[in-house]
Order: C-alpha cells, then sequence, then structure tokens
C-alpha cells in the first residue's frame, strides 16, 4: 500500500499576495500525517489560531508527490 504523506507548515509572509516567507528560520511545521484529511484537520487549526494575522499562512505539501515510487530515483535524489 502507498502512503500519502501531507506535511503542514506555515509562518509569517512578506507580503501577503505572495508565497514568500519573511523569516526562513521562524518557519513553523506543524507536522507530517499519514492522510490529507488529518493533514487538513491541522492546517485548518493553525489558520484558525493566527486568523488575526493577514501575513501568516499555512500550507499543506503533498509530500507523496516529491516520489515517484515506479522509478529507481526520484528527481529529488537525482539532485545529490
Amino acid at each position: 500500500m502507498t502512503q500519502r504523506l501531507h506535511l503542514v507548515f506555515g509562518g509569517e509572509l512578506v507580503d501577503p499576495t505572495k508565497n514568500a516567507f519573511k523569516n526562513v528560520d521562524d518557519i513553523r511545521v506543524v507536522g507530517i500525517f499519514p492522510d490529507y484529511a488529518s493533514a487538513y484537520d491541522a492546517w485548518k487549526s493553525e489558520a484558525h489560531r493566527t486568523v488575526d494575522n493577514a501575513h501568516m499562512r499555512y500550507f499543506i505539501a503533498h509530500l507523496h508527490r516529491l516520489r515517484d515510487e515506479e522509478k529507481p530515483a526520484s528527481p529529488t535524489e537525482e539532485l545529490g
């Protein structure tokens, strides 16, 4: 069975209309989740917690899309 891992992370953006973080060292990693539903719940919780700051954004990254299990090496492994 293929795992579909999701990473939830976020932080303060330089400009709320763009996706550039103000300080990469301050990015908060909420966690890695085994499915989209649990990642979405975590994302929603963090987004609601920081709703008063228009510059704060949280994202869900689909980690399973970074790796193609059918290929001997994923694109990220080829970089090393």
